[in-house]
């Protein structure tokens, strides 16, 4: 899904779920986030007992180009969601219709929210005032993921950016982001063998 006007709309025909083998980090990472997920899809009851928000979010962080969206996308593959995908870059965001739009979103789908830095650098940066994007502020980024995303149902955010030491720390802390996770640019050795044998399967 793709964010239009005030609404969610399928963006094409729906594809098939990107193979979890196709898209090769380091070992453990993607396992990692995706038992992390499962962890927290049987705890609602822990969850509601208590009165916290049903929530999980999610960093990737890393140099672009190195997997960070493709690894969101083999992860809603292999758990059987859907992602709704919007650019916080774009200018027509504002923070009502973030806030409309998180409060609308589409059924048994992760959140993927993408380019974050772009709205969210750190009070401290001695260029934040002239950094962000359009009618989308900070605190706005903030009340939609701390407010509307507060209802009964599972809500799974997944963000990326490119320069995480540009963020604020009110958005990085638990809460908002449960689990930051580096997609190096770099691969060890592992990540080559595997990555020869995807192309290059060994037979006999």
């Amino acid at each position: 899904y793709t964010a239009f006007a005030a609404e969610w709309r399928l963006f094409g025909e729906p594809r098939k779920p990107r193979p979890i083998e196709s898209v090769i980090l380091r070992r453990g990472v993607m396992e990692g986030i995706i038992n992390d997920i499962k962890r927290f899809q049987s705890r609602e009851q822990w969850y509601t007992a208590r009165g916290i928000p049903y929530r999980r979010g999610y960093l990737l962080h890393g140099p672009p180009g190195c997997g960070k969206s493709s690894a969101i996308q083999a992860i809603a593959g292999c758990l059987g969601y859907g992602l709704a995908v919007l650019s916080l870059a774009d200018r027509h965001i504002s923070d009502d219709r973030l806030a409309h739009l998180i409060n609308n979103m589409p059924s048994r789908c992760i959140l993927l929210l993408e380019d974050i830095d772009t709205v969210a650098p750190s009070r401290d940066s001695p260029s934040h005032a002239s950094q962000g994007h359009g009618q989308l502020s900070l605190s706005g980024l903030l009340n939609a993921v701390d407010g509307a995303v507060a209802a009964a149902d599972e809500r799974i955010i997944m963000m990326t950016t490119n320069k995480p030491e540009a963020l604020d720390a009110a958005l990085v802390r638990p809460g908002r982001i449960d689990v930051s996770v580096e997609i190096g640019v770099c691969c060890d050795v592992d990540q080559g063998e595997r990555m020869f044998t995807r192309f290059h399967p060994i037979s006999g």
